[in-house]
Parts: C-alpha cells; structure tokens; sequence
C-alpha cells in the first residue's frame, strides 16, 4: 500500500488527512484542481527524522509537478467542523524546487507540533499524537483568489459569501487587505458588491517564498471579480454542494484565465498513531543528545533509539522558541547558535551549544515558564510530548535522571534565595 500517492488515490482520512482526500474527491468529480500528490502522515515521520529512502521516494515522486510548488498540512483531523487548524498548521508557498521539500515537510510537521497547535488541541478537546499528512501541489500565479462560502457562516442564510483580493489568496485568509466582498443568492444573482482596500498583493518570489507587492493605486478599491467570474464561482459553489454537501469554506484562484478549487472544509462550528520505523542517525545528533543528564548512563544502543526521535528545527535570528504563558510542546537541545531566556520582559540568561529547555511544560502540561529568543540562528534537536512522556514513563534510568536534574535546580533556586 503506498504512502504516496495522486490526489486521486487519496481516499482515507486516517492515512493521507481531510484536506487530502477532500481534494481527492475534487478531482475524481471533475472540479477544476492543480495537480498534485499526498503524503501519508507515517510517510511524513519518516521524512521529518530525515530517513534517506523516504526522501528519495518524496524527490521522485514529485518529479511529475511542474515547480514551483505548494506544500500544505493535512491532518487527520484538521478542518471539520468542530475545528479549524488554519493558522495553527503552515502552508509554504513557491518552494523552489523537488529538492527543496524535504525541508518544507519537516517544517510542516513542527507546526502541527508547536506550542500554538498543541494548545490549540487541547482547547478543542482533540488533545492526542497528531497524523500530518502533506499535500505538495504546483503552484499557481493567480491573478486574483480568495474564499468562499456557500452558506453565511454568521447568519445561516442560503447564500454565497464571497472575499477577493489580488495575487495569492494568503492575503485574504491571513487578514493582511480589506478584500472586496459580494453577496449572492444560489441561483448565481449578485445581491451586494462592497469594493475593498487592497494596498498589497501576496506573490511568489524568483527565490523561492513569498514577497509582499504594493498594488497600483488605480486597484486599491477596484472591485477585482467581474460578472463572468462571479458565475464562475457559483457554478463551483454548486459543484462543491453536490460533491461535498452544503455549508463549505472553499478558497479557489484565477489563473490564466481559469478558476482553480485550492481547498473545500466544512465551515467551521462556532462554539495516537504509531511510531514511525527507527533510520539511521547522525553522530552529531547521538552527541547532541548524549550532553543531556536526562540521558546519561545508558547505553549507546539506547542513546541511539533515543536520538532517532528528535528531529532538527531551525530558527532565524530574532525568532520566538517558545513564548512564557503559552502552552508546551516540544523539549530542545540546542546543536549551534545562541538564544536568550528572558522572564516578565527581563533577559536572564543566555543558551548555547549542549544547553537544552522545555522539559518542564512538558512534565506537568503547564505553560512556558520563559520566553526563548533565538539570538543568532539557531540550531535544535526536538522532542515533541508525544514522545518525551512515554520515553519517561517506559525508562527507569531517564525517569531518575530528570528528578536528580529538578532536584539540583531546585536545591540551586533555594540556595539563590536571600536569608
């Protein structure tokens, strides 16, 4: 059974996520699709902890798109009803290259990791392991995109909403422009056009990424959809209806003259999978993990199995680890760069080389005691609460270990506490 596979073949929720085989179903019913594939969410671990033949398999699997591409999450349990991940689980736009995604699906796979989503899990009571499945897709240039709603998500009345906006549709979803905003009925007739300010437009890079574009003043507040595409976009309202049933959350494109379905989820109401198959590991990431007491004496072999569950993670210079007061997900030890720990707005100490933080949320699911500021770009190995709790409570030495370490900060704390 392959854990690659067309959007076509994408049919199981449990293995590829809801946003994958809702485009699945998309492109079996006819609807107008980029072309692309879906990476199971074991398929993803593998890639994360950087196993040599998945990401071949990833390389040769996407040599069929033309680039640049789009990758996104998608999770077994993302975009239904009852919760939304957008914003919680990242969407790289215009990655470059085939060679540039095992990359973007590491960085995929920490933001259904991070402190954000995993608070995010626990407020919305699906508090378990998350499956990331990804979706890598061809990027379009769109002139214009945005989203939709086949039903008012405020009102439930039986009507299309829709918000437009030049470029890529990042713009709208992320709130960045006031978009254009039209009203119609189900039999396609327009009942409002309200123009937006739109001063920027999100594009793709020659680089790779996005850029940010100022749009020309004549734009600003020129309704950007015309009556053709207006009967486009109900046609496509209609067609989502029959395929996935009503009250939809679609965002779509124009391209080259043709409207492109980008993403269907069910409008969102208001109001643990395995672990994947151990590869090889790098020495620097058995030395990495070898400096923390939490794993002192055990044996190479177990250092080893160990070592295999953390995955490298990257922060630019300025960027925030972890933020004091908001949930915890993941434990780090730094392999390069610097980074300063700060309490209440004041600095009080620095991290480098061998130093590690984020064990103590994790222990007793409370937030972050310090926020963690990259100081120059930083260089970690982490390991997400999925992990880090069961290798405690399966593992007598690393159990001692951790209370021996609490115990001397502890003994430290008290020690620095005026008579």
């Amino acid at each position: 059974m392959s854990e690659v596979v067309g959007l076509a073949d994408a049919q199981e929720d449990s293995r590829f996520g809801a946003k994958a085989t809702g485009l699945g179903a998309a492109v079996r019913n006819g609807l107008p699709i980029p072309p692309g594939i879906a990476l199971s969410g074991s398929f993803v671990d593998e890639v994360a902890v950087g196993n040599e033949l998945a990401i071949e398999l990833l390389v040769t699997a996407a040599q069929s798109l033309v680039g640049p591409l789009a990758v996104r999450s998608s999770a077994a349990d993302e975009d239904g009803a009852d919760a939304s991940f957008a914003g919680q689980h990242l969407t790289l736009l215009n990655v470059p290259s085939v060679d540039d995604l095992s990359a973007a699906v590491r960085e995929i796979w920490w933001s259904a990791n991070s402190d954000s989503a995993i608070t995010y899990r626990q407020r919305v009571g699906l508090f378990a392991r998350p499956s990331i499945g990804v979706v890598v897709q061809s990027l379009l240039d769109p002139d214009v995109a945005g989203v939709m709603f086949t039903q008012n998500p405020i009102n439930k009345a039986d009507e299309r909403l829709i918000e437009a906006s030049w470029g890529l549709g990042e713009v709208v979803v992320a709130g960045r422009v006031i978009p254009d905003s039209f009203r119609m009925d189900r039999a396609g007739t327009v009942l409002e056009r309200t123009p937006g300010v739109k001063k920027i437009a999100i594009r793709a890079a020659a680089d790779g990424g996005t850029v940010e574009e100022t749009v020309a003043p004549e734009l600003v507040e020129q309704l950007c959809l015309d009556d053709g595409q207006l009967a486009q976009l109900s046609a496509l309202a209609e067609q989502c209806d029959e395929v996935y049933g009503p009250a939809r959350d679609i965002e779509w494109a124009f391209a080259g003259g043709q409207l492109y379905l980008l993403q269907c989820r069910a409008v969102t109401r208001a109001g643990s999978s395995s672990r994947p198959t151990t590869p090889p590991v790098g020495s620097e990431q058995v030395e990495a993990i070898e400096r923390v007491p939490f794993f002192a004496n055990m044996s190479p072999r177990d250092v080893e199995g160990i070592a295999a569950l953390f995955k490298e993670r990257r922060f630019a210079a300025g960027e925030t680890v972890t933020k004091e007061g908001a949930g915890g997900a993941a434990f780090f030890v730094i392999e390069s760069g610097e980074a300063s720990v700060s309490v209440g707005g004041r600095v009080r100490a620095k991290l480098t080389k061998g130093d590690y933080f984020g064990e103590i949320a994790l222990i007793d699911e409370g937030a972050r005691s310090a926020t963690i500021t990259a100081s120059s770009e930083l260089v970690c190995y982490g390991l997400t609460y999925w992990e880090f709790r069961p290798l405690v409570q399966q593992n007598a030495t690393i159990a001692w270990n951790l209370l021996q370490t609490l115990a001397k900060r502890l003994r430290t704390a008290q020690d620095d506490q005026p008579a």
